[in-house]
């Protein structure tokens, strides 16, 4: 089931009056009921593959609670390469298989191994990460095995998160299937706020822009500069807005039943360098990969080489998390190739701003530095979303091309029109371009408080009057027909 579809809009209230209808020891059972229902309407026997993962990774935990170190290790190994066998066999046995044949047609030899006609179980890689991370942390000590299959059973299913997180951990979720929450209006009315602030995120600014970011990507070699750079920009804006938008949903729904999910994303294109992008982008992924394999790996420790390598492996890896194609692996060796450069380059670019005088003007050299990082990130964004290698250098290669005669013929109004794509779309372009300004301002006043706190310290007139212009907003604006709606762009993985 998809936040932006009519089914989801009728499942949630009914599931959230029941929830607090039910007494608290049947809870548990309503949201792991719904959370199956929601799991399966998309495609029912691939919730079976959810079910092994949980009853092993249950099991793996208590026998590793019970057992002595070194058979505690092969419990652990065993879960571990459980998960990651079943994610290996539906996301990335194809893509393998299909390099190894490149490979051996090399040598003129035929593979006989022939590709598997399966489809990728929906959020796949986001509950096996769950699910690791449980058995590690009970592994470690940081958390007692789960006794309730239920309880268990729900912390990998629970609806809000399920599909594309944030990727939970025990410590911080499991207990808080077993707390009693009650009605409190001032916490339900904050869920839905941030639920419908995830919406506008969502259908009216990602699906707005994915017009445009698609018309270009489908055949980049036919366009010049400036709507590569538009289309570079909108897609970096675009995936930010879906997936920052899946998350807010998904935690102002918890919020609304009383749970409290960890924040995921945290004004990322404010980040001064590509090592903060990450620790304010899809957090419960990227602390994931610090805690369990950066660290583990030697982290920071060692020589500058070490921790470059320890560095270019995890961005590997995160690149490999995102998708079976070599796009992916790419996208994440350049953000790591940029961490590694930084991390290299530290004396040098001190003695630069020592030169030039830019360490006497703060606010301009940080600035320059957001500047620099978000182009870093829209070139990243290229790399991600482009379909070929041929198109990704195209699309980097030609990015500034003819921008100087845009700018001279900016007056002509046939020539703007054509530069931006709009062919009779001027009203989603200037949607598009409104809703970014808007994204940005509410993102500087959060630098300075919550939004919905400074909202809600108006006046009623004030604040309904806000609440009804967002929701407005969304209606008039928003994709929400069967046409035009667009799923999550992180279902895919």
């Amino acid at each position: 089931m998809s936040f932006n579809s009519l089914h989801f809009i009728l499942f949630f209230p009914i599931v959230t009056i029941l929830y607090y209808a039910f007494p608290h020891r049947f809870r548990w059972l309503l949201l792991l009921v719904a959370s199956c229902y929601f799991y399966m309407v998309w495609i029912p026997k691939y919730i079976l593959v959810l079910f092994f993962l949980i009853l092993v990774d249950y099991a793996a935990a208590l026998l590793i609670e019970r057992t002595e170190e070194r058979t505690r290790k092969m419990f652990l190994v065993a879960s571990l390469v459980s998960n990651i066998l079943i994610l290996a066999v539906f996301k990335y046995f194809n893509f393998l298989n299909d390099n190894l044949t490149a490979l051996l047609s090399l040598f003129d030899i035929r593979n006989p191994v022939h590709s598997l006609d399966i489809i990728l179980p929906l959020g796949l890689s986001f509950h096996t990460f769950q699910s690791m991370s449980y058995t590690i942390e009970v592994y470690r000590g940081n958390t007692p095995a789960e006794r309730h299959l239920g309880r268990y059973a729900l912390y990998v299913m629970f609806f809000p998160q399920l599909v594309a997180g944030p990727i939970e951990r025990a410590t911080h979720l499991l207990p808080q299937f077993r707390q009693q929450f009650f009605f409190e209006y001032e916490r339900v009315t904050d869920g839905l706020k941030l639920m419908t602030w995830g919406f506008a995120k969502k259908v009216v600014i990602a699906d707005t822009l994915a017009i445009f970011v698609q018309q270009v990507f489908s055949n980049p070699t036919q366009y010049p500069g400036v709507p590569i750079m538009m289309a570079m920009v909108f897609f970096t804006f675009q995936v930010y807005c879906d997936f920052s938008g899946y998350s807010d949903i998904a935690i102002g729904a918890a919020k609304v039943l009383g749970f409290t999910l960890m924040k995921n994303f945290d004004r990322p294109f404010h980040a001064e360098s590509i090592a903060e992008f990450w620790r304010r982008w899809h957090i419960s992924l990227s602390t994931w990969f610090r805690d369990y394999l950066y660290i583990p790996m030697g982290g920071n420790r060692g020589s500058k080489l070490r921790q470059s390598l320890n560095i270019m492996v995890v961005f590997a890896i995160v690149g490999l998390w995102h998708g079976a194609d070599w796009r992916f692996i790419n996208f994440g060796l350049f953000h790591g190739l940029c961490i590694v450069t930084s991390l290299w380059t530290v004396t040098i670019r001190k003695h630069i701003t020592d030169i030039t005088g830019l360490n006497r003007l703060p606010a301009f050299q940080k600035g320059l530095r957001i500047c620099l990082t978000f182009s870093l990130v829209c070139v990243g964004s290229i790399i991600f979303r482009a379909f070929t290698v041929s198109d990704m250098y195209y699309m980097v290669t030609h990015v500034f091309s003819g921008v100087g005669e845009f700018f001279l013929n900016i007056t002509d109004m046939h020539a703007l029109e054509t530069n931006l794509l709009l062919d009779g779309r001027f009203r989603e372009f200037m949607v598009a371009v409104c809703s970014i300004a808007l994204l940005l301002g509410v993102q500087a006043q959060q630098g300075r408080g919550s939004v919905r706190e400074m909202i809600a310290t108006k006046s009623p007139l004030i604040r309904w009057g806000v609440y009804y212009i967002a929701i407005m907003f969304i209606l008039a604006y928003g994709k929400l027909d069967a046409e035009t709606a667009q799923e999550f762009v992180y279902f895919q993985f």
